[in-house]
């Protein structure tokens, strides 16, 4: 069987602690891969690499940097399809979605190569005689990044390529449920030239996090996954001191308008709620339907919902793949089972759902539910599966209410031809990221990802100009070279004069 090891100082590491973690094949539910949980040691073995090599890789040139980024993003590229299958084989998703998850990540790591002009400095001359002022922004030491099993490659992508590249080290951990894309990310990168200490990973559970939480040496942690779970990250790192943007859940809300193109927005409905078998952060998981859209919206949505095609990730004829983990799909498929008893419309059940020749994979069909209630589990909950709940609105007011009411605000939608309505929108909902007839908004690299309210614990927003405030910190130099016609005690106050 494989066995997936941690990557420290530059090379590949055999676990010491003798336990492992499974790693499935989500499409047959087969167990293919181990993966070594580290030990506390381990972790500070991670760690201290890491801070011997921020002595020489924060003081090394811009030149360099990009140098071995620019090497490192045409290694990514060479090697789209080994990453893609490693994200089908270990995640589930459909090959064609796996590409794309490599493709946004690799937006970052384009952003990264141009880091020269994101930390340019600025400066005020003669602000005083002979006196000028410059800020600086400077690298924080060790970071560490803890990143969600759903985007296996791509999130870690959205992390340590700004951070390096603004003279940080980083110890990444990824999901022990899909490691082996951050191994290979971490191999690509010594193979392009990143210095040995640069980047470690180290794979396990409870265990490493809590210790990258409270390690002194690290000192900022970032974090992608559930928001229970962001919200203790958020609490424990900043009790010791660190730095952090954790990023939590969601139930992304898409607004139609009777004025909307019904077509558009079922296309949307069902590619943003059942891509990747819903196991996204910005997945559509909540349509609410305005004034008497709702009966004709949700006809089409059943119309297109049906045709898609479930199976294997690897086939390419399939649309989407299994979840995750059995587990998983249990507790999604409790939702749909339970609907009914709390007063939704079950239109669309895929609880019964399998997939010849895989019967043992962790298989969910689409399932719709129809006047659902905000009091209702289905809604109240992040079910982060192939689940589609359907509200209704009278008027734009009471649906803009409805979303501005959940404890989430990760990314919202409208879809309309009012182009008033549109902007009245985006300026009232209480949200980080808008679509105006775009379901998923994902921000492009050179913009910031990032929620409000239960979605986001922290200031700062990942990647973009946000992520190299975060992986960055000012410094403000006052500057006087002597004249001859100086001198002269004065004890006031300095000013500007």
């Amino acid at each position: 069987m494989k066995t997936v090891h941690h990557w420290i100082g530059g090379k590949a590491v055999e676990g010491a602690s003798g336990t492992f973690g499974p790693v499935t094949d989500p499409a047959t539910g087969e167990r293919t891969t181990r993966v070594a949980f580290v030990s506390v040691e381990e972790v500070d073995a991670a760690v201290a690499a890491a801070k011997d090599a921020f002595a020489t890789w924060a003081t090394s040139s811009l030149a360099a940097r990009t140098a071995v980024l620019f090497r490192y993003r045409a290694l990514l590229d060479g090697h789209r399809e080994e990453i893609a299958r490693l994200i089908t084989a270990e995640h589930g998703k459909v090959h064609s979605d796996a590409l794309g998850e490599v493709a946004r990540g690799l937006e970052i790591v384009e952003l990264a190569c141009g880091i020269t002009t994101q930390l340019k400095g600025e400066l005020s001359s003669q602000v005083s005689s002979g006196v000028d002022v410059a800020s600086i922004r400077q690298p924080l030491g060790v970071v560490a990044g803890i990143t969600p099993f759903n985007f296996p490659a791509m999130v870690p992508m959205w992390m340590f390529p700004v951070a390096i590249a603004c003279g940080n080290t980083f110890v990444l951990k990824p999901s022990e449920k899909d490691p082996s894309a951050a191994f290979l990310l971490a191999e690509l990168a010594a193979e392009a030239g990143l210095p040995a200490g640069v980047l470690n990973v180290v794979n396990g559970d409870k265990v490493a996090v809590d210790r990258l939480l409270e390690h002194p040496d690290v000192a900022a942690v970032s974090f992608v996954g559930s928001t229970p779970i962001a919200r203790h990250i958020h609490t424990v790192a900043t009790a010791h001191g660190k730095r952090v943007q954790a990023l939590g859940g969601a139930k992304n809300h898409m607004l139609v308008l009777p004025d909307a193109d019904l077509d558009a927005a079922a296309d949307a409905a069902v590619s943003a709620a059942y891509g990747s078998a819903g196991e996204r952060c910005m997945a559509i998981s909540a349509v609410v339907a305005v004034g008497a859209t709702g009966d004709e919206l949700v006809r089409k949505i059943v119309d297109r919902a049906v045709k898609i095609k479930i199976g294997p990730g690897d086939d390419p004829a399939s649309e989407m793949g299994p979840l995750i983990t059995k587990a998983h799909r249990d507790k999604v498929a409790s939702y749909v089972e339970g609907a009914a008893g709390q007063g939704a419309q079950v239109v669309l059940d895929g609880t019964g759902f399998t997939v010849e020749g895989h019967e043992n994979g962790h298989w969910l069909g689409l399932s719709l539910l129809d006047h659902v209630g905000t009091d209702m589990d289905a809604y109240r909950d992040e079910i982060f599966g192939p689940v589609l709940c359907v509200l209704r609105a009278d008027t734009y007011e009471d649906g803009l209410a409805l979303i501005n009411g959940s404890p989430w605000g990760n990314g919202t939608a409208i879809f309309t031809r009012d182009g008033g309505a549109a902007r009245r929108f985006q300026l009232e909902v209480h949200a980080g990221m808008v679509g105006v007839n775009v379901p998923i908004p994902v921000p492009v690299g050179y913009h910031s990802f990032g929620g409000w309210k239960d979605s986001l614990f922290g200031d700062l927003h990942i990647y973009g100009n946000d992520g190299v405030r975060f992986y960055t910190r000012g410094k403000v130099v006052t500057t006087r070279w002597p004249d001859p016609s100086d001198g002269g005690v004065d004890l006031g106050f300095p000013s500007h004069k």
